[in-house]
């Protein structure tokens, strides 16, 4: 009774991917991280606590049941590749999600439970989560792919206290199978720093990961291909993003500042920072990242970045090590 409630609730606002799980201890998933702690996979964004990743009654205690939901975020705008990923040309996800989240809380709590809500915000595999629902399949490119929006989606949770009869749609062992990849290998062809192979993944080279790094060595800079924030090099190639529905929710429509030239965003200032990007999700890793990515970017299209030094010594910094390397070459 509740689980058909909550989906026709969600369904009202437009939110017709949904899967739901018993809230229970992975368990199957102790391995698999241990396993990324030995061969030093894990990255600094990522939870040390293997308790804290796999038992979801440190995040609520009450807590009886997992709702999955998947947000469409693709719009068919005219598409400009000037190195930032999709997702980020648009408002911040977080706050998107957030905001359809709690009203599915306030729905659960007129039924008479308790709710919590989260979008990146505990260290609970959501992706996994996503998977054993029944929302999409985990491809071989690592992401979560659904039936009718592909990967171009952003993934929210709620817990809540409500028990209902569940099972699991899928198990863990039937990943790594990747049934629904069958033979296709583009993914991997795409990957420029095969971050994904037919062999292993190593998250600590995905160029999205490369992008919002504070630090980068000379051989990270020469992985960047350009990126300045995220990657969809696997996700441009996918058969399952060929044809997908878009334009589902208003609040993910393209900012149109988002496609300007590599040099606005080489230059920006604190005024454009807050007023254009502190608006959609890379505001979080400050303006300095980004401008450096936008930097390098230029550099690695000849254009020139002398003119781009200023009073940040991070900034100063980066531009020397380019010049220099350039000098070097010729």
């Amino acid at each position: 009774m509740w689980k058909q409630q909550i989906e026709d609730y969600c369904k009202s606002l437009g939110l017709d991917t949904i899967g739901f799980i018993r809230s229970r201890r992975f368990v199957e998933l102790i391995d698999f991280y241990e396993q990324r702690k030995e061969k030093n996979l894990q990255n600094e964004f990522e939870e040390k606590d293997i308790e804290k990743r796999i038992d979801p009654s440190l995040t609520m205690e009450s807590g009886k049941t997992i709702i999955s939901i998947a947000f469409p975020y693709y719009h068919d705008e005219e598409y400009k590749e000037n190195g930032f990923s999709i997702y980020t040309k648009r408002n911040d996800y977080h706050k998107v999600l957030k905001s359809y989240l709690n009203k599915v809380c306030e729905y659960i709590e007129s039924l008479g439970g308790k709710a919590e809500c989260f979008v990146d915000s505990n260290a609970l595999p959501e992706r996994y989560i996503a998977y054993l629902a029944g929302v999409g399949f985990i491809g071989k490119n690592n992401m979560l792919i659904t039936k009718k929006y592909g990967s171009y989606v952003f993934l929210g949770e709620v817990i809540t206290d409500l028990e209902m009869d569940l099972e699991d749609v899928r198990t863990y062992h039937e990943i790594p199978k990747y049934i629904e990849c069958g033979d296709c290998k583009l993914c991997y062809h795409e990957c420029p720093t095969k971050s994904i192979n037919q062999t292993k993944i190593n998250p600590n080279i995905c160029l999205s990961y490369l992008t919002q790094k504070k630090d980068l060595s000379d051989q990270e800079i020469s992985l960047l291909k350009g990126n300045v924030f995220g990657c969809d090099y696997c996700q441009l190639k996918c058969p399952y993003n060929e044809e997908v529905e878009t334009n589902v929710l208003d609040d993910f429509k393209t900012l149109s500042y988002m496609n300007e030239d590599m040099e606005i965003f080489a230059s920006m200032d604190n005024k454009f920072f807050k007023d254009k990007i502190s608006n959609t999700s890379c505001e979080w890793r400050g303006k300095n990242v980004i401008k450096r990515n936008a930097i390098l970017r230029m550099h690695r299209e000849n254009q020139d970045i002398t003119k781009l030094r200023g009073d940040s010594p991070y900034i100063n910094d980066y531009i020397e090590r380019l010049l220099k390397k350039r000098d070097v070459k010729e």
